[in-house]
C-alpha cells in the first residue's frame, strides 16, 4: 500500500466530516508528489508510517487561515502550519492588495520586523534524524523570504541589516511605518505563544492592522493566489528593493515615548525598578525608553539577552502569567525594588509587580492587565487634570472585556469613553483613524489631539496617537512614573488599587480558558457558541440574565457583516446579570490565535458608602468574589454541556 493510500485509510479512523478528510487528501497528495514540496516528503512519509492520523489531518485539511490581518500557528509541515509556503501565499496576496490599493504609486514600500523565535520542534512532532526544511527557521528567516516576495512584486522593503543585534519591536514597527511613509508592514512574531509557534501580522499605511472590510479584501486576494513570485534573498538585495534600516527611526521612536512623561524625572536612586524583557526584544523598546526617561534599571541577568526558546523563563514568556516573573521577583527582593516591569517577546504588552511598602521591604503584588489599565488611565487623567493640560474633549478607549472601572474613572474626569470595542488593538486604532478623518466615532466627538489613553485587558496600553498599536515603552514610563509619584507621597501602587476600589467600586475580573485542541476541538468550539447563541442562558449560578447580546446579530448595534473576517471577529456573546446589588457580565469568544474559547467574567459592587466601616466593605468584596467563582463554575459546566462534555477537575480555578 502506498503512503497516500495508507493515509486515506488512516484518515477514515478520525472523527471528522468527509469533506475535511477529502480536502486533507488533496493537499497531502500535492505535498507528496509536487517538486516544490520535495524537501518535506521524508517527514510526511515518516508521520504516515507512525500513524499520526489526527496530527496529519490537522496539518493538511486547510490552508492556515488568513484571519484578522495575518496568520499565526505552529511552525511545521503542511498547509495548516506556519512555513515558507503558507507565508508566501499571504505575502503574494498582500502584494496584490498593496498594488490594488495604491495604483500607479511610484515606490511602494513596507517595513519588516521580526522577533527572536527559532523553531526547534520542542513538542517532538517530527523525526530529528530526517531532513526537515522548517527546523531552525527563525523569524528573521521568514522576513528575508518576505523581502524576496515583495521584491519580485516590485515592492521595496525596509529591514534591519543582517549583522545587527537590534530588533524592531511591534510598537516601533507601527511608528516606523508612519515615520518612513511606507504603505504597509509585516511583523513576524507569535507574541507570547509557545516558542515553536510563529505568525505574520500585516499593517496598513497608518501603522495599524487592517479592520473590516480591508482585511476581508486582503484575505480574498490571498485566497486567489495561484503562483508565488519570489527572489532569493541575495537577488532581492541586488535588485535594489531591499533597504537596510539605520538608527534614525529607532531614535525618533524612543524620543517620542520619552516625551510622554507626566512628572519630574527621578533623582538618583529615588525609585528602584527591576526590568525584564523575558528574553524578547523589549530591551531596545521599553528598557531603553525607561533609561531615557531617567530611570535606573536593575536587570534580570539571565533574561536580558534575546533567546527564541525563552530558556530562562518559567512557564511562558507572558506578563499575564505570574510564574514568568519569578526570577524578577527574586532580584527585586534582593535589591529592595519598588517596582517590577516586564514586557512580552515582541514588546507590545507590559506587566509587573509592585512592592506593598514604600521602603521596598514588603511583599510584591502581581498586577493584572485589568489593574494596569485602570491604574494608568487614572494616573494619566489625574496628572493632565492637575497640570491643566487636559484636552478640550478628552477621549479614553477600551474594549467590552476590559474592566468597567475605566468607564467610571473616565466619567469622573469628564472624559468621553469608547468602551465596547471588540478584542484587538486594531479596533482602538480604527477609533483614532475615524477621529482623525471624520472627527467622530459613534457618539464620541473630537480629534486625535483629544486622545488620552487606550487599554485592553490583556496588558495592552497605547498612550500616544502617534502609534497605532499597543506599546510597552510609553506604558512602562507611565507605570514607573506612577510608582514614583506615589513614592513621593510615601504611598504604593497596591494602596492606590485599594483606594480606587473604594472610590469607583470593587471590580473582580477573571479570564477562564476553555481549551479545545485539534480539529475536533475547533468543531466543538463552534458548536458550543452556536448552542449558547440559539438558546441563550436565562440565569447563571442563580443570577438572572438581564440582557443577552450576540454581536453576530446583524439587527444589533454592529449592523450587517463587512465580510467573513468581520463575521469571525463578531463570534462574541455577552450575558449581563444583576442580583443583590452586584452587577456582572460573562463574555464568550473563541481565541483568534490559540486553540481555546475565552470566557471573560466580571462582577462589581457600588463604591464604598461614606461612613461604612471596613468590616462592611470587606464583606462587600467577599460577596463579589464569591459571585465570580460561582459564575465561573456554573458557566463552564453549562457551556461544555452543549457539546456533551464535562469540565475536568480544577478547570474553573481562578487567579486567586
Amino acid at each position: 500500500m502506498s503512503a497516500f493510500d495508507e493515509a486515506r485509510a488512516g484518515f477514515a479512523t478520525v472523527e471528522a466530516p468527509v469533506s475535511i478528510r477529502e480536502k486533507a487528501m488533496q493537499f497531502l497528495n500535492s505535498w507528496l508528489t509536487e517538486s516544490e514540496y520535495s524537501g518535506y516528503v521524508p517527514q510526511i512519509e515518516w508521520l504516515i508510517a507512525q500513524k499520526k492520523w489526527s496530527f496529519l489531518l490537522d496539518s493538511f485539511y486547510q490552508i492556515l487561515p488568513f484571519g484578522t490581518g495575518g496568520c499565526r500557528g505552529s511552525v511545521g509541515i503542511g498547509p495548516n502550519r506556519m512555513n515558507l509556503w503558507t507565508l508566501g501565499a499571504s505575502l503574494q496576496g498582500h502584494s496584490e492588495y498593496l498594488k490594488q490599493k495604491f495604483p500607479g504609486y511610484p515606490k511602494l514600500g513596507v517595513v519588516l520586523a521580526y522577533d527572536v523565535r527559532k523553531f526547534m520542534d520542542k513538542r517532538g512532532f517530527y523525526n530529528p534524524a530526517l531532513p526537515n526544511p522548517v527546523m531552525t527557521l527563525t523569524s528573521r528567516n521568514f522576513c528575508e523570504y518576505a523581502a524576496g516576495v515583495y521584491a519580485a512584486n516590485g515592492i521595496h522593503s525596509h529591514i534591519l541589516p543582517p549583522d545587527t543585534k537590534r530588533y524592531v519591536s511591534t510598537p516601533e514597527l507601527s511608528f516606523s511605518i508612519r515615520h518612513l511613509a511606507a504603505q504597509g508592514g509585516l511583523n513576524m512574531t507569535a507574541s507570547h505563544n509557545p516558542p515553536d509557534d510563529n505568525g505574520s501580522k500585516f499593517y496598513d499605511e497608518r501603522g495599524a492592522q487592517p479592520v473590516p472590510p480591508e482585511d476581508q479584501i486582503m484575505s480574498e486576494l490571498v485566497d486567489q493566489v495561484i503562483n508565488i513570485k519570489h527572489l532569493p534573498w541575495a537577488d532581492a538585495v541586488k535588485s535594489g528593493k531591499v533597504h537596510f534600516l539605520d538608527d534614525a527611526p529607532h531614535a525618533a521612536y524612543i524620543d517620542l515615548c520619552r516625551k510622554t512623561s507626566l512628572i519630574a524625572p527621578p533623582k538618583n536612586g529615588e525609585l528602584r525598578v527591576v526590568y525584564t524583557p523575558l528574553q524578547g526584544v523589549g530591551g531596545g523598546c521599553a528598557g531603553e525608553t525607561l533609561i531615557a526617561a531617567g530611570f535606573k534599571l536593575t536587570l534580570v541577568p539571565e533574561q536580558n539577552e534575546p533567546d527564541g526558546q525563552f530558556s530562562h523563563v518559567t512557564k511562558t514568556p507572558n506578563p499575564e502569567v505570574r510564574e514568568c516573573l519569578d526570577r524578577a521577583e527574586t532580584v527585586a527582593r534582593a535589591t529592595g525594588a519598588d517596582l517590577i516591569i516586564a514586557t512580552d517577546p515582541d514588546a507590545d504588552r507590559i506587566g509587573g509587580m509592585a512592592c506593598t511598602s514604600a521602603d521596598g521591604r514588603g511583599d510584591y503584588r502581581f498586577l493584572t492587565g485589568q489593574e494596569i489599565a485602570a491604574l494608568l488611565t487614572y494616573f494619566k487623567l489625574g496628572r493632565l487634570s492637575a497640570a491643566g493640560d487636559m484636552p478640550a474633549s478628552p477621549i479614553v478607549i477600551t474594549t467590552e472585556v476590559t474592566t468597567g472601572m475605566i468607564t467610571r474613572i473616565a466619567r469622573q474626569f469628564g472624559s468621553q469613553i469608547v468602551n465596547d470595542l471588540l478584542v484587538g488593538f486594531k479596533y482602538h486604532a480604527d477609533v483614532l483613524w475615524q477621529l482623525e478623518s471624520t472627527g467622530q466615532f459613534g457618539d464620541v466627538k473630537g480629534t486625535t489631539a483629544d486622545f488620552v489613553i487606550a487599554t485592553e485587558e490583556s496588558h495592552g496600553i497605547l498612550a500616544t496617537a502617534d502609534l497605532r498599536d499597543k506599546d510597552s515603552a510609553c506604558a512602562a514610563v507611565l507605570m514607573a512614573e506612577l510608582a514614583l509619584h506615589l513614592k513621593r507621597q510615601k504611598r504604593t501602587i497596591p494602596e492606590l488599587l485599594d483606594d480606587l476600589s473604594r472610590q469607583f467600586g470593587y471590580y473582580r475580573n477573571e479570564l477562564m480558558n476553555i481549551v479545545m485542541t485539534g480539529l475536533e476541538g475547533k468543531q466543538d468550539m463552534a458548536k458550543m457558541l452556536d448552542a449558547l447563541r440559539n438558546q441563550p442562558l436565562t440565569e447563571i449560578a442563580g443570577m438572572p440574565v438581564t440582557h443577552f447580546e450576540d454581536l453576530r446579530d446583524e439587527a444589533g448595534k454592529m449592523g450587517p457583516y463587512k465580510g467573513d473576517t468581520d463575521k469571525a471577529a463578531r463570534n462574541f456573546l455577552i450575558f449581563r446579570l444583576a442580583s443583590d446589588g452586584i452587577e456582572a457580565k460573562v463574555c464568550l469568544r473563541p481565541s483568534g490565535t490559540e486553540p481555546k474559547a475565552k470566557a471573560y467574567i466580571e462582577a462589581s459592587s457600588a463604591p464604598l458608602t461614606p461612613g461604612a466601616g471596613e468590616d462592611a466593605w470587606a464583606k462587600n468584596c467577599a460577596a463579589v468574589d464569591a459571585h465570580v467563582q460561582k459564575l465561573a463554575t456554573e458557566f463552564l459546566k453549562l457551556a461544555m454541556a452543549t457539546v456533551g462534555q464535562t469540565p475536568t477537575a480544577g478547570a474553573d480555578k481562578l487567579s486567586r
